[in-house]
């Protein structure tokens, strides 16, 4: 199933970027779903390019009945992102791996923060897939809008954030 979602952030791209690979703020966002932050990484200067790896033990409490039964109490799902170095104006994208471990459920696509000043459009691309024969379909489709809410709550966040 394709994912495509954007938002505008009312912060520079720079300190979107800066946040997105702070710690204290992947902590912050795990907890508000109620999961655990297991592992964060960021490999490389985040002035230039770099990957930000996250490792989260989320509850299953939110996720479609058709997938609970697969997956348990919780789940880890693990984040890749490979960030580009800004270009000129501060435009930046990455590729996006996420894979949750004991499902075959993955995403995969890209951000793109575009930098517009003051203020900066978040978006992603993605394909959610699975490759469990007769209800992958289902599984991917039903991934689909908890995804699509997890950017929006994460743009949101990001701005209260910076808000401080």
């Amino acid at each position: 199933m394709a994912l495509n979602a954007s938002t505008q952030i009312a912060h520079p791209a720079d300190q979107v970027i800066a946040t997105l690979a702070d710690r204290g703020f992947a902590e912050h966002l795990t907890s508000l779903a109620n999961g655990t932050l297991q592992d964060f990484t960021v490999s490389g200067d985040t002035a230039g390019a770099f990957t930000l790896t996250t490792v989260r033990a989320m509850p299953t409490d939110r996720v479609p009945d058709i997938a609970r039964k697969f997956v348990g109490a919780s789940i880890q799902v693990t984040q890749v992102e490979q960030w580009s170095a800004p270009d000129a104006v501060g435009n930046r994208s990455a590729s996006v791996k996420i894979d949750v471990a004991g499902v075959p459920v993955s995403v995969s696509g890209s951000e793109k923060l575009t930098a517009q000043g003051d203020t900066t459009e978040f978006a992603i691309e993605g394909k959610v897939s699975s490759s469990i024969p007769f209800i992958g379909g289902k599984l991917a489709s039903a991934a689909e809008p908890y995804l699509g809410k997890a950017l929006n709550l994460q743009a949101s966040q990001v701005n209260a954030w910076l808000s401080k």
